[in-house]
């Protein structure tokens, strides 16, 4: 029984030995190699240089996986890192899940009620997660899908069984979020960007570390954060935020996971938003 038991085990490992094995090691040189790089464009002499170096420094010692969006309308700048890796979504998705149900209203000409309002704005300024339940549930995964649909968020794929925190976004994804809330398009009304800004710029103090912090004095702060653990890749903890003022309007995705602890990756967000917001102010 056992030799029939190490002579299977043997021939398991043959086949390990042989089907998988050999493709890592010939592999493992081109996928050191093709570390992921910060990659900066600005329509504005020395600011792209400038990011992508103050970015990769502020990355450079910290752990985990990082991803990184920065796009400002008023210099043409954008920078990515890992734009299309997916993460699990945590509470970030609450904006997707509030400018659904404003872009499902807005498809049907009508009004939040006030339930719906009371709803959005626990979901957004507190993080409550009955709130978002309750509001995932009502859209259901056809008039989510509707909306990443119409707002370009091919990346984005909804969470199943209605566990809306396992969304898995990109910072892809999240930018042209972002971006559809800051200016004006078909896709939301005027009203619902500014009811979006309005909400995630009255998030409680507790909930605002991130993408604000160093944001210079003069520049108005949106922003909704996520973080949640699990088994794998330890804590996911994510940022977004859009800025205005100062000759800036802008906006910082940045999702991590591999954290160690949810504070851990809080100061990583943090390094990259400091920067950013310097090097912008100072542009």
């Amino acid at each position: 029984m056992t030799h029939g038991i190490s002579r299977r085990a043997r021939v398991l490992a043959a086949g390990v030995g042989a089907g998988v094995l050999l493709p890592v090691v010939a592999a493992a040189a081109p996928a050191a190699a093709a570390t992921p790089t910060v990659s900066c464009t600005s329509a504005k002499a020395g600011l792209a240089a400038k990011l992508k170096k103050d970015i990769t420094t502020a990355l450079a010692t910290r752990k985990g996986t990082v991803a990184v969006g920065v796009y400002d309308r008023t210099t043409k700048t954008t920078c990515t890192l890992r734009p299309a890796t997916a993460f699990d979504s945590a509470s970030v998705v609450k904006v997707t899940v509030l400018a659904a149900l404003l872009w499902d209203a807005k498809k049907h000409n009508r009004y939040l009620t006030d339930r719906e309002a009371t709803l959005a704005k626990a979901m957004i300024t507190k993080s409550d997660n009955a709130a978002t339940s309750t509001l995932w549930k009502q859209l259901g995964l056809t008039k989510i899908r509707g909306f990443l649909t119409a707002a370009g968020m091919t990346q984005t794929k909804p969470g199943a069984n209605g566990y809306w925190g396992l969304t898995q976004i990109t910072v892809t994804d999240e930018q042209k979020l972002l971006k559809l809330v800051t200016a004006s398009n078909t896709v939301l009304s005027d009203n619902s960007r500014a009811y979006i800004r309005k909400l995630m710029g009255q998030v409680i103090s507790s909930q605002r570390w991130g993408t604000p912090y160093g944001v210079p004095s003069g520049v108005s702060v949106a922003v909704k954060n996520g973080w949640l653990q699990r088994a794998t890749h330890g804590w996911r903890v994510h940022s977004v935020g859009a800025f205005k003022g100062n000759g800036h309007d802008y906006v910082i995705t940045v999702l991590t996971h591999g954290n160690s602890t949810m504070n851990y990756g809080i100061t990583t967000i943090q390094g990259v938003a400091k920067v950013v917001h310097r090097d912008l102010a100072a542009s």
